[in-house]
C-alpha cells in the first residue's frame, strides 16, 4: 500500500512539473505586445478604420468642389483643316478657287454669378458632412481600441486564470501528500486516497482546458493586430482601479454632447437642414454670365485673321417643372424630421451607456474589494481545515472543499480586475476620450 501511495505520488509530481513546464515552452519564442502597441496595429489594420479615412477624404474633395463652384469655368479650343484649292461647287457645277488651309482657336468661359444661393448651402453641407464623416472615424477609432482592448485583457485573464488552475494542482498534489502521510499511520483511508487522487486529476484537466482558451485568446489577439500567430500580451504595470477625472454630472453632459456618436448624429442633422435649404434655392431665377475670344485665319500664322469676343449674361427661372421642386422640398424636409429624431435618439442612448458603464465600472470596484475579501477568507479557511485534518478532526471531504472554494475565490480576484479595466474601456469609448 506505500509502495502504491509513493508511486501515485511521483506519477502526479511528474504531470504536474510536466504541466509547468510545457506551458511555459508552448510561449517561447513570441514576443510581447504592449496594449499601446496591440492598439496601434489594430488601427492601422483595420478595414472599417480604412474605409472612414475614405469618407473622410470623400468628404474633403466635395468640400473642394463646393469651394469651387464660386470659380468660373475655362475652356480653350483649336482646330484646322486642308482641302484642295480647287472644289466643285455643287449649285453650279463650276470649279472654284479658294484657300485651301482654314485654322481656328478660341478660349471661352463661364460663370454663375446667382443661383438661389445654393452654393452657399452647398458649402455648408459639406462643412457639415466633413464634420460627421470625422466624427465617424473619430467613433470608429474608439471602436476598434475597445476591441482591441477585449482580445488583450481575455488573453492576459485566461493566463491569470491558469495560474490559478496550476495553483489548485499545486494545492492538490498537498492534499495527497497530506493523505499519503496520514495513511502511513494507520489514520487515512482508502476513500480519503482516492478524492485526493480525483481532485488531482480535476484540476489537472481544468489546466489543459485553460491551455486551450488561453492558446485561442492569444490568436484571436494575433488576428486583431495582424499576425499570424498567437500573441503574447505584456501585463500592464497595473490593474488597481484608479479614480475618475470626471464627476458623474459631467460624464453624463460629456456623453450628450462630445460623444462621436452624438456628433455624427448632429452633423447629419445639419446636413438634411441644408438640404431643405437648397431644395428651396429652386424656386429663385438663376443668372448666368459667358464670354468668350476666337480667332479664324486661312494661312498657319497668328498675324492677320479674323477676330472677334462675345459678352452675355442670361436668366432662367422655370415657372413650372411637373412639381419637381415641391416634391424635393417635401423629401428634404421629411429627411431634415427624421435625423432630428435621430440625433435626440442618439442623444438618449449615449447617455443610457454611460450610465451602464459607469455602473458597472463601480460595481466592478466593489467586486475587486469583495473578491480580495473572499479569496483571504478562503486561503484561512483552507489552512484551518487542512489543521484539523491533520489532527484528524476533519476529513478529507472538507478540506476538498475549502480547496475548491479557494480556487474559485482566486479566480474571483482575476474576474473582477478584468472586469473593471473593460468597463472603464467601454465608458471610454462611450465618452470619445481616454479617462
Amino acid at each position: 500500500m506505500k509502495d502504491m501511495y509513493r508511486a501515485v505520488a511521483r506519477v502526479a509530481a511528474c504531470l504536474a512539473a510536466a504541466l509547468v513546464i510545457l506551458w511555459p515552452v508552448s510561449i517561447r519564442g513570441q514576443q510581447a505586445v504592449s496594449l499601446e502597441e496591440a492598439i496601434e496595429l489594430a488601427l492601422v489594420r483595420s478595414p472599417q478604420m480604412l474605409q472612414q479615412d475614405q469618407a473622410v477624404d470623400n468628404a474633403a474633395l466635395a468640400r473642394r468642389s463646393a469651394w469651387a463652384a464660386f470659380l468660373p469655368s475655362l475652356s480653350a479650343s483649336t482646330g484646322g483643316s486642308l482641302r484642295s484649292a480647287n472644289i466643285l461647287d455643287p449649285n453650279t457645277g463650276q470649279i472654284i478657287s479658294g484657300s485651301s488651309d482654314s485654322y481656328s482657336a478660341g478660349v471661352s468661359s463661364r460663370m454663375t454669378i446667382f443661383q438661389g444661393g445654393s452654393r452657399f448651402v452647398e458649402m455648408n453641407r459639406t462643412d457639415a458632412d466633413m464634420q460627421a464623416a470625422r466624427a465617424r472615424r473619430e467613433n470608429q477609432r474608439f471602436s476598434v481600441t475597445l476591441q482591441t482592448k477585449n482580445f488583450f485583457f481575455a488573453a492576459l485573464r485566461q493566463a491569470d486564470l491558469l495560474e490559478v488552475a496550476q495553483q489548485r494542482v499545486e494545492q492538490a498534489q498537498q492534499n495527497l501528500e497530506i493523505v499519503r502521510a496520514r495513511s502511513q499511520v494507520g489514520r487515512a483511508t482508502i476513500s480519503d486516497s482516492l478524492r485526493a487522487r480525483l481532485d488531482l486529476i480535476n484540476a489537472e484537466q481544468v489546466v489543459l482546458q485553460g491551455e486551450t482558451v488561453l492558446r485561442a485568446a492569444q490568436f484571436s489577439l494575433g488576428r486583431q493586430i495582424g499576425e499570424s500567430v498567437a500573441v503574447l500580451p505584456a501585463p500592464p504595470s497595473t490593474l488597481e482601479p484608479t479614480i475618475l477625472p470626471l464627476t458623474e454630472v459631467e460624464i453624463m453632459r460629456l456623453a450628450e454632447s462630445g460623444s462621436p456618436t452624438v456628433i455624427a448624429a448632429n452633423q447629419a442633422a445639419n446636413v438634411a437642414s441644408a438640404n431643405v435649404t437648397s431644395a428651396k434655392a429652386g424656386y429663385l431665377p438663376t443668372i448666368s454670365m459667358s464670354t468668350g475670344y476666337s480667332w479664324n485665319n486661312q494661312e498657319r500664322s497668328f498675324t492677320g485673321g479674323r477676330t472677334s469676343w462675345n459678352l452675355g449674361f442670361s436668366m432662367s427661372y422655370p415657372l413650372f417643372n411637373n412639381f419637381q421642386r415641391e416634391s424635393s422640398v417635401d423629401r428634404a424636409q421629411f429627411s431634415y424630421r427624421v435625423a432630428r429624431l435621430q440625433e435626440d435618439d442618439a442623444r438618449l442612448a449615449a447617455r443610457q451607456q454611460a450610465d451602464d458603464a459607469l455602473y458597472s465600472l463601480r460595481t466592478a470596484e466593489r467586486a475587486i474589494e469583495i473578491a480580495g475579501e473572499a479569496a483571504r477568507v478562503a486561503a484561512e479557511d483552507l489552512r484551518v481545515v487542512r489543521e484539523r485534518y491533520a489532527v484528524g478532526v476533519a476529513t478529507i471531504l472538507d478540506v476538498l472543499i475549502s480547496q475548491s472554494a479557494a480556487s474559485q475565490a482566486d479566480a474571483g480576484v482575476v474576474t473582477s480586475r478584468y472586469d473593471y479595466v473593460i468597463a472603464r474601456a467601454e465608458l471610454e469609448a462611450i465618452l470619445g476620450r481616454e479617462l
